[in-house]
């Protein structure tokens, strides 16, 4: 109350800017020298026999007819093959046949495309077992690059089209995320390198590479640095804690247990880890900014709020922040294991056995340990960037900034009285044309 709340902000004390340079840079530093530590080498490249030919093609024609019967069992007499069944004429647009029509059966079998006149279709050439020189053709899926570019286009064009520059820079900064992803995390690990170590080095240069060039090299976003970081570490923390306490391996996926048939010298343990430390990465981020953000926006709405109560107010908003958020978590984890949650409706066996087991174990750790790390991130950001906004007010600090309020003079008692004791301009027994100067006037013009 009394505060002038026109008065903006002061800007951050050079003692301050200085602090954050020699906390920030030497953290720079370590992260890219650890990236060059860490930088793969060769990664060694998976056989995988030879590769099916693949070409383009477009539907022409469709036929359909009944199918035949299958043949007998010994478990039982024939039925009908399972359809569809027929032939598919399909106009090739690349590879030796080029320009020719082939026909093909029509796909059939769990996850076949369904298939129409004009639809774009990706051609295999398999080679007859009795006849290896020759092959025919199968169509294998339906061509999905077109309408992915334009749903990146479009998707894109909302983005600048809303954000402007800020939304250009949210671009770039996608775009650097998955240049670290693929070029250093991903071949990091395949070439056997410890995932742990690797992830949180990938994480920390994601996180600097997209704070700063999305929101600015300012204190405000040094400050959603240091909070991103410090909750990462203590992700990374607790993640191993909760691994090693749980027993987990590792191989609670289809998808683990398949990438060590192929590359047998990955640590799927420190895969787990590395996973659940970038998968918080994304939500971190947000939440460090908008507390930073949120600090900043209440200390120049309101330049004589106290640190302390800089920090009240902007956890308040960290806690509506979190409780959506950790719901968003949750939901996004369920929603990636959909048919792991089907499987287990399915499935027999007790209730506390199912929720024990590794494949599930695992998304719990997941998601508690990822939630764990977001509600540390709003007190720790929070508490820095309420440091950072009130530095170089001084001793005023406890109290308001500024100096306080001029006290209002006390009114005579005897000008009260005479004020009250006078007629007022708005006595009923005054005439409505004495009241209001013009009653044909408007009052929407007022308003």
């Amino acid at each position: 109350m009394g505060a002038d709340h026109t008065r903006p902000t002061p800007s951050t004390p050079p003692r301050v800017r200085r602090l954050l340079v020699m906390t920030v840079v030497p953290l720079i530093v370590v992260t890219v020298i650890a990236t060059l530590v860490l930088w793969p080498g060769t990664t060694p490249e998976i056989d995988q026999g030879e590769q099916v030919p693949r070409h383009h093609g477009t539907v022409t024609r469709v036929v359909t007819e009944p199918c035949p019967p299958a043949p007998q069992t010994p478990d039982g007499p024939s039925g009908v093959a399972e359809g569809p069944c027929g032939t598919v004429t399909v106009a090739v647009e690349q590879g030796p046949d080029a320009g020719r029509e082939v026909q093909t059966p029509v796909p059939s079998g769990p996850g076949a495309p369904t298939v129409a006149v004009g639809d774009e279709v990706v051609l295999v050439a398999l080679a007859d077992p009795s006849d290896p020189s020759a092959s025919s053709y199968h169509i294998a899926e339906h061509q999905r690059g077109m309408p992915l570019l334009w749903l990146v286009a479009l998707f894109a064009a909302a983005i600048v089209a809303f954000g402007r520059l800020r939304g250009l820079a949210a671009l770039a900064g996608l775009g650097a995320s998955f240049a670290i992803l693929l070029t250093f995390v991903v071949p990091g690990i395949s070439a056997g390198g410890a995932p742990l170590p690797i992830a949180v080095t990938g994480a920390a240069l994601i996180m600097f590479v997209v704070l700063y060039l999305t929101h600015g090299i300012t204190a405000q976003t040094s400050v959603a640095v240091l909070g991103t970081l410090g909750s990462l570490v203590l992700t990374g923390v607790l993640g191993t804690l909760a691994t090693a306490a749980t027993h987990l391996t590792g191989y609670g996926s289809e998808e683990a247990t398949t990438l060590s048939m192929y590359q047998r010298d990955v640590d799927l343990h420190g895969l787990l880890l590395a996973g659940i430390i970038i998968g918080s990465l994304g939500v971190l981020d947000d939440v460090t900014v908008t507390q930073a953000a949120t600090v900043t926006e209440l200390a120049h709405a309101n330049p004589g709020l106290s640190r302390l109560q800089l920090y009240r107010a902007a956890t308040r908003v960290g806690r509506a922040h979190i409780a959506s958020t950790v719901n968003t978590i949750v939901l996004a984890y369920a929603g990636a294991s959909l048919p792991l949650l089907l499987l287990l409706t399915a499935d027999s066996r007790p209730v506390g056995q199912i929720l024990t087991s590794e494949f599930l174990a695992q998304e719990i750790v997941r998601s508690a340990v990822a939630t764990l790390g977001l509600v540390a991130a709003v007190p720790l950001t929070t508490g820095l960037a309420a440091l950072v906004v009130t530095a170089g007010r001084g001793p005023a600090d406890a109290g308001t900034a500024g100096p306080p309020p001029t006290p209002r003079p006390a009114p005579d008692r005897a000008e009260a009285l005479e004020a009250l004791s006078a007629p007022r301009h708005g006595d009923p027994s005054t005439p409505a044309a004495a009241r209001w100067p013009d009653p044909e006037r408007s009052t929407d013009t007022a308003w």
